[in-house]
């Protein structure tokens, strides 16, 4: 792994501003993350292109560094839903129905993007993690989500998350699939998923959180184990780390501010607004890498 001077041209400015600036970039990082991983506007997506934008460039460090702050913005999850998931847990050990059908629902919805995530994920990163790849997955889960929403959102029979059936989890689960592709957003996919078998939106949206959880983890600790094969966690400076711990906590902040917004929103208003945004912002960057405001 190359030094924090990989990551910038070197210059007249004293090495602790451009250790300070590389931090600042992160800290943005994290914000974005907090942000946007669970709207309906692809986090991923949004932090490659900010990144891209503020020279926060794609390495093995920053690569994992985007998966890993992650974990902050799904600890805002376990922390906002705690009594709930606790609840469900206990009633799982009990051997009570509920506990038992939202496990069975969990493990079926996450079973298709972990296989394809554990096959695909290099290739994944080779050909779709950049700038290009994500604005067209921006302009086409924009529109699939204005096409789903219209025809699917007021058909909802399941009106509880417990209620969840086997064949319910397993369309979102393959809808879940759609997020290997940066720009299509997971919280969409599963939300569209939720919609199309028959999930209220408010439910649509919590299994839609539940099921980060143990996806985030899993893709999380695969990006440490790799990257401790390869270099060695051992290996990472001082500024990474603090990179880390910050990105680590303001992700958290972030998130469960925005989460609790967000569950808000989805109970009375549609979200094509957010398709809408994801439509603007696709053509607004084609037309500034055209007219070369920007390179991608």
């Amino acid at each position: 792994m190359g030094s924090l001077q990989d990551y910038n041209v070197r210059s007249e400015i004293p090495e602790v501003f451009m250790d300070i600036y590389f931090i600042f970039k992160a800290v943005v990082i994290a914000i974005v993350e907090g942000i946007t991983e669970f709207l309906p506007v692809s986090s991923t997506g949004h932090m490659i292109i900010v990144g891209d934008l503020i020279g926060f460039p794609e390495t093995e460090f920053t690569k994992m560094f985007n998966v890993v702050i992650q974990l902050g913005a799904i600890l805002a999850i376990v922390v906002l839903y705690f009594n709930k998931l606790m609840g469900l847990l206990i009633s799982l050990l009990r051997g009570e129905r509920r506990g038992i059908a939202f496990t069975k629902a969990l493990v079926i919805g996450v079973i298709p993007a972990g296989i394809l995530g554990v096959l695909f994920e290099d290739i994944i990163d080779k050909y779709l993690f950049k700038p290009i790849p994500v604005i067209i997955g921006l302009f086409v889960g924009a529109v699939l989500l204005i096409v789903v929403e219209n025809r699917f959102r007021r058909k909802a029979k399941t009106h509880d998350v417990e209620d969840i059936t086997p064949m319910q989890a397993l369309k979102v689960g393959l809808f879940q699939c759609l997020a290997m592709w940066p720009g299509m957003s997971r919280s969409s996919s599963t939300i569209m998923g939720g919609w199309i078998s028959g999930l209220s939106s408010s439910v649509a949206a919590e299994f839609s959180f539940f099921l980060a959880i143990p996806i985030m983890l899993g893709a999380s600790l695969l990006k440490l184990v790799k990257f401790q094969m390869e270099f060695g966690l051992g290996s990472l400076q001082s500024t990474e780390l603090v990179s880390f711990g910050l990105g680590f906590v303001v992700a958290f902040v972030v998130a469960l501010i925005c989460v609790k917004g967000f569950v808000g929103f989805v109970k009375r208003r549609p979200m094509r607004v957010f398709a809408v945004y994801r439509i603007a912002i696709s053509i607004i960057l084609v037309l500034l890498a055209a007219f070369k405001v920007v390179s991608f």
